[in-house]
C-alpha cells in the first residue's frame, strides 16, 4: 500500500488532528478572551471528518500492518461518534462561555476524543484497542474535571480516573494473557490460533483473560459491576460533557467489545455469551431500580444510561448471523446506539436549558415546565417516550431489534427481563412528565429560554428521533451492512 493510499484511508483522522492543531495555534495567536471561533472551528473539522468518513462506505481495507481497518462497521461507528461529538460541541457553546476562559482548549480536547473514538471503531489489533481506549479515557478525565473551580467536577474527575485506572490495568493484564498463550496481538490471527484447537491449559487462561478484558470494555460502556463511576461523574461533570460521555465513548466501547469478542474470540462464544447475558440482566435491572429513587435528573439519567447499556448488550449476546431474519443481534445493537444518540442528547439538551435558566437539576423543580416553556416540555416528552420505547420513536426501533434478536435465538429470558425493565423504566421517565405537565409551577418561577445553538441541536435530535422511528429502513440497511461484514472477518 502506498503512502498516498494510507493518507486517503486515514483522512478523517488527519482532518481531526489538523483541526486540533489549528485550534491550538489560533488560540496562541488570538489574545482576546472570547475565543468565539473555537467551537465553530471544532465543529467544522468534525463535520468534515464525518463527511469524508461516510464517503469510505463500502471499502474493506486493512492498513498499518492490519492494526486498523476501514470497513462498513468502522464507518458506521465513525458516523455515530462523530455525530455525538458535533452535537456535544453545539451543546457546550452557551454552557461553557460564562464558566471558563479556557474554552479553546476545551473544544480541542473534545476533538481529540473524537479522533480517539474513530481509531477505536477501526481497531483490529489488541495493542491498537488499548491505545485507543486509553486516549479516550485520559482526555475524558480532563473534560470531566475541566471546571477546576467546581468541587463536584473535581470529585467526579478523581473518581472517574481512579475507576478508569483500575479497570485499564485489568484490561491490559487480560490482553497480556491472550498474547502469552497465542503469541499474537492481531484479532484475526488470535481467532485462527484458537480455531486450530485449544489445549485445555490455554482454555483455562483464555476465560479469565476475557473477564479481565470485559472490565475495561464494561467500564467504558457502564456495565454492572463496572458502573460505579457513572452516577457521581454524570452529576459532577459539566452537563455537555455528561451528554457526550453517555453516547460517544459508550458507542466506541461497544464497537470495540463487538469487534474483539466476535472476530477475535468466536471460539469462546458460548462462554462469553453466557457471561454477557448475566451482566445484561443485572445491568438492566440494577440501573432501572436505582433510577426509580433518584431526585436529581442527572443521576437518574446516569442510572438510565446503565440500564440502556444492558439493553444494547442483548444484541451482542443474541447474535445469529447465519439466519435470514432481520434480527441478527449486531444490527440491533448498532441501531439502538444510533437511536440512543439522538434521544439521549435531546434529553440532556433540555436539562442544560433548564439548568442554565434555573441553576437546578432537581426533578421536582421541573414542575409546571409546560406553562413556563411549552416547546421544551413537549420535546422533553418525546425524548422520554423514546427512551421508554414507545412506537413511532427511535427508541422503539432499537428495542424492537434487540428484543427481536433475543426471540430469534429463543433466549426468551433476556427478552422477558428486557420488557419488564422497560415497564419499570416508564415509571421514572413518566414521573418527570408528571412534574412537567400536571404539577403547578411555583409562583415565582419564570420562563425557561433556550439559547439559539441549543435550538439547533433540539431540532436535529427531534427530527432524527422521529425519522428513525417512522422510516427506519435506511438505518436498518446501514446496520445490516456493518453487521454482515463483522461476521465475515
Amino acid at each position: 500500500m502506498t503512502l498516498a493510499q494510507i493518507i486517503e484511508l486515514l483522512l478523517p483522522q488527519l482532518i481531526l488532528l489538523i483541526t486540533v492543531l489549528a485550534i491550538f495555534i489560533a488560540d496562541l495567536a488570538d489574545t482576546r478572551k472570547e475565543k468565539g471561533w473555537a467551537p465553530y472551528l471544532a465543529l467544522a473539522g468534525i463535520l468534515l471528518a464525518l463527511v469524508v468518513s461516510s464517503l469510505q462506505w463500502g471499502r474493506e481495507v486493512a492498513l498499518l500492518g492490519n492494526m486498523l481497518r476501514v470497513d462498513r462497521f468502522s464507518v458506521f461507528f465513525n458516523g455515530v461518534v462523530l455525530a455525538a461529538s458535533a452535537l456535544s460541541v453545539l451543546l457546550a457553546i452557551s454552557y461553557m462561555r460564562p464558566r471558563t476562559p479556557y474554552r479553546a482548549e476545551f473544544y480541542a480536547l473534545l476533538t481529540v476524543v473524537a479522533l480517539a473514538m474513530t481509531l477505536a471503531a477501526g481497531a483490529n489489533n489488541i495493542l491498537m484497542v488499548y491505545l485507543a481506549m486509553e486516549s479516550i479515557s485520559i482526555t475524558s478525565y480532563v473534560l470531566v474535571g475541566y471546571l477546576r473551580q467546581d468541587a463536584k467536577a473535581n470529585e467526579a474527575a478523581i473518581k472517574y480516573f481512579l475507576y478508569g485506572a483500575a479497570t485499564s490495568a485489568m484490561m491490559l493484564y487480560g490482553m497480556s494473557l491472550l498474547f502469552g498463550i497465542s503469541g499474537t496481538l492481531d484479532l484475526k490471527e488470535l481467532a485462527d490460533f484458537f480455531a486450530a484447537g485449544v489445549p485445555e491449559t490455554s482454555r483455562w487462561i483464555a476465560f479469565p483473560a476475557m473477564v479481565l478484558l470485559l472490565a475495561g470494555f464494561g467500564f467504558k460502556t457502564a456495565l454492572v459491576p463496572f458502573h460505579q463511576w457513572s452516577p457521581d461523574t454524570y452529576e459532577g461533570a459539566p452537563t455537555p460533557v455528561t451528554a457526550f460521555l453517555s453516547v460517544g465513548p459508550k458507542a466506541a466501547g461497544f464497537a470495540i467489545l463487538m469487534r474483539v469478542f466476535i472476530t477475535g474470540l468466536p471460539r469462546f462464544y458460548t462462554d462469553w455469551a453466557a457471561l454477557l447475558a448475566g451482566i445484561s440482566i443485572v445491568t438492566m435491572t440494577l440501573g432501572n431500580l436505582v433510577a426509580l429513587r433518584q431526585s436529581n435528573i442527572k443521576r437518574m439519567l446516569a442510572y438510565s444510561s446503565i440500564a440502556h447499556a444492558g439493553y444494547i448488550l442483548i444484541g451482542v449476546v443474541c447474535l445469529s448471523l447465519s439466519t435470514t431474519s432481520p434480527f441478527n443481534g449486531i444490527n440491533g445493537a448498532m441501531i439502538y446506539l444510533l437511536a440512543y444518540l439522538f434521544t439521549n442528547v435531546g434529553v440532556f439538551l433540555t436539562v442544560i436549558a433548564f439548568e442554565e435558566a434555573t441553576g437546578s437539576t432537581t426533578i421536582a423543580d421541573y414542575a409546571g415546565l409546560m406553562k413556563r416553556s411549552p416547546w421544551l416540555a413537549v420535546t422533553m416528552l418525546v425524548f422520554l417516550l423514546s427512551l421508554t420505547g414507545i412506537p413511532s420513536t427511535g427508541g422503539f426501533i432499537g428495542k424492537l431489534f434487540v428484543f427481536g434478536a433475543a426471540i430469534q435465538v429463543q433466549f426468551y429470558l433476556l427478552a422477558i427481563v428486557g420488557i419488564i425493565n422497560s415497564a419499570i423504566a416508564a415509571f421514572y421517565y413518566l414521573n418527570v412528565v408528571r412534574y412537567m405537565f400536571f404539577t403547578p409551577a411555583p409562583e415565582q418561577a419564570g420562563p425557561v429560554p433556550v439559547p439559539r445553538p441549543l435550538r439547533w441541536v433540539l431540532a436535529i435530535c427531534l427530527v432524527m428521533t422521529f425519522v428513525i422511528g417512522l422510516y427506519p429502513q435506511p438505518f436498518m440497511n446501514l446496520a445490516a451492512g456493518g453487521a454482515g461484514l463483522l461476521a465475515s472477518l
